[in-house]
């Protein structure tokens, strides 16, 4: 199968998604890596490397490039079991998918960045973070709610709506300063996908 080629960020729960579904799938790819405010990252910019101006871009053999995670998540799972057939559950899975850009990741990932990235310090506010903090944990009982009585978050198997929403929550405990032991559930949700042969963590960066 001929390789992709997919333009990431090492440190972005986005672009680590990517990464694990490829993983996952055994599918090979050449990552080109562009860490946050660096030149190689200002240098893409520059030159239109990006759709949209975004990482992660996945590139096709044909050079066709593909932005957006979860929109690249959908293209890879296409045709594998990552992907529901029966259109009520494509349509929750995609709900679910719609809901971790929209909600999720603005909360979760914003406040790991604020305290991750130095060049963000200046918003660690303590209102800042409070706010970020209390609307964080009413999203993750959300998820909590829906993970007490199912293992997986769209259907009754995993999707690429489970492996969008594992991006940022794996790591809003250690990145964003979230309590994650009030979330039994969602840790157990969390172990489930670890367990996957091909599972990689985010920082398991591709030579």
């Amino acid at each position: 199968m001929t390789k992709l080629t997919l333009y990431s960020m090492p440190s972005s729960g986005n672009s680590y998604k990517v990464r694990l579904l490829l993983s996952l799938l055994g599918r090979p790819y050449t990552h080109v890596g562009m860490e946050y405010e660096t030149p190689a990252l200002a240098k893409a910019h520059a030159e239109g490397t990006l759709p949209l101006s975004k990482l992660p871009v996945l590139e096709l053999p044909d050079g066709t490039r593909l932005p957006e995670s979860n929109a690249i998540l959908c293209y890879l799972a296409e045709g594998t079991d990552w992907m529901p057939s029966d259109p009520i559950d494509r349509a929750r899975m995609l709900g679910w998918m719609f809901w971790e850009q929209n909600q999720h990741e603005g909360v979760i990932a914003v406040r790991a960045a604020i305290l991750s990235y130095a060049s963000r310090a200046h918003l660690r506010t303590p209102e800042r973070l409070a706010d970020l903090l209390e609307r964080g944990h009413g999203l993750l009982q959300q998820m909590e709610n829906r993970l007490e009585t199912n293992d997986w978050i769209a259907t009754d198997g995993p999707t690429v709506a489970d492996i969008s929403l594992y991006g940022y929550t794996h790591s809003a405990g250690t990145k964003g300063g979230f309590d994650m032991g009030r979330f039994p559930a969602i840790n157990r949700w969390l172990d489930r996908i670890a367990a996957m042969p091909g599972h990689v963590g985010l920082n398991a960066i591709p030579a």
